[in-house]
């Protein structure tokens, strides 16, 4: 009996070791040595980051799965968290994620707090109007017109100033916005072109919309990291592999298909952050 009690404490401690190995975190993420890893996503941008169940799609989750699969992750190591854009900088600094791809802008106000790779992307505010119409051509052309964004966005406001006469219409949501430029209550849609692509490009509204394709800003989406995160290289490194495969153009035209869209001559990017 003591025997066969001894080997019932020695298998259930092995399983414990077990239990924690598997419940440790990705601290050193990409070590690629069986830990998950998390990597922040939006889950409500269409063509970028979108959650359906346990499904994600996108161009930010493409390039994620690709860069997670180089530093050694394959894709059920993945863990996929939202990481709206008011919570990036949270996530990474108290290590939430180990990494972000959520159409996050590098700039400076954001370097101070958190680290970036890439960018993968160079993206430009621009404008969605319906595909029958040729009035609008570019952000000058919006005198008069009716102009649809996501209340508190900046997209909006840097039109209002550079066109005094446009009409702002705000909504809670891209998907609101849409609703109204269907049914002609507005003229155009603005926020970054390739999220306007990928609202475009979802199959209940494909035809319908496209995108003018005349960007009047840089916006370069960067992965985010921690500042003590060391893969930066390594990120920069699987980015331009990407690229350079014919990957990166792969999936943003599956991901943009339809709607017309073309990014800018800036991309794809040439140029990477210089890691610290």
């Amino acid at each position: 009996m003591r025997k066969n009690r001894f080997g019932a404490i020695a298998a259930m401690a092995a399983v414990a070791a077990l239990t924690l190995t598997a419940c440790g975190g990705s601290d050193n993420a990409g070590d690629g040595e069986g830990d998950k890893v998390r990597i922040g996503i939006k889950f409500d941008q269409p063509g970028l980051g979108f959650q359906d169940g346990s499904t994600y799609t996108g161009f930010d989750v493409d390039v994620a799965k690709y860069v997670a699969n180089e530093l050694g992750y394959t894709e059920d190591k993945i863990e996929f968290v939202s990481a709206p854009s008011a919570n990036r900088e949270t996530l990474l600094e108290t290590n939430q994620v180990d990494m972000i791809f959520a159409t996050y802008t590098i700039n400076d106000k954001r370097k101070e707090r958190v680290g970036f790779a890439g960018p993968y992307f160079i993206a430009g505010q621009d404008l969605l109007v319906r595909a029958d119409d040729s009035s609008i051509t570019g952000k000058d052309s919006l005198d008069g017109k009716k102009l649809c964004s996501v209340t508190g966005s900046t997209s909006a406001e840097n039109v209002k100033k550079d066109v005094p006469g446009v009409s702002l219409v705000e909504q809670q949501g891209y998907a609101d916005c849409l609703g109204l430029l269907e049914t002609g209550s507005i003229d155009a849609i603005t926020t970054d072109d390739v999220i306007l692509a990928g609202l475009a490009a979802t199959s209940a509204n494909k035809g319908k919309f496209k995108v003018v394709g005349k960007p009047f800003s840089e916006e370069p989406y960067g992965v985010g990291l921690n500042k003590t995160n060391d893969k930066c290289e390594k990120i920069n490194t699987a980015i331009k592999k990407m690229i350079d495969s014919g990957e990166w153009q792969k999936a943003l035209d599956k991901n943009t298909e339809g709607t017309g869209y073309k990014p800018s001559a800036l991309n794809p990017p040439t140029k990477f952050e210089a890691c610290s």
